[in-house]
């Protein structure tokens, strides 16, 4: 399933947590991934036998997990205030 977002939604995403254009920041990578990835889950409570996005759902997670487990040892505290800011854990 090729889902593709507006240029708009992932500036918005991009100038909030990594700066003006900046893409490649870690914060902004984990932010458009939580997107994408929170979007996939309502997709998937629709569609509970579409397997595909399914493992597409699980690589975005692992992706993302890795990611923040890089920026946990980078600053732990700019990772504490992101997983609150996105909401991540409870």
């Amino acid at each position: 399933m090729a889902v593709y977002y507006s240029k708009e939604k992932v500036a918005s995403i991009v100038s909030e947590y990594g700066g003006d254009k900046n893409t490649g920041n870690v914060e902004a990578q984990v932010a458009l991934l939580t997107y994408r990835i929170e979007s996939l889950s309502a997709h998937l409570r629709i569609n509970q036998k579409d397997h595909s996005t399914r493992r597409a759902l699980l690589t975005m997670v692992g992706q993302r997990k890795s990611l923040l487990s890089y920026y946990a040892k980078k600053d732990i505290y700019k990772y504490r205030a992101l997983i609150e800011k996105l909401g991540l854990r409870k």
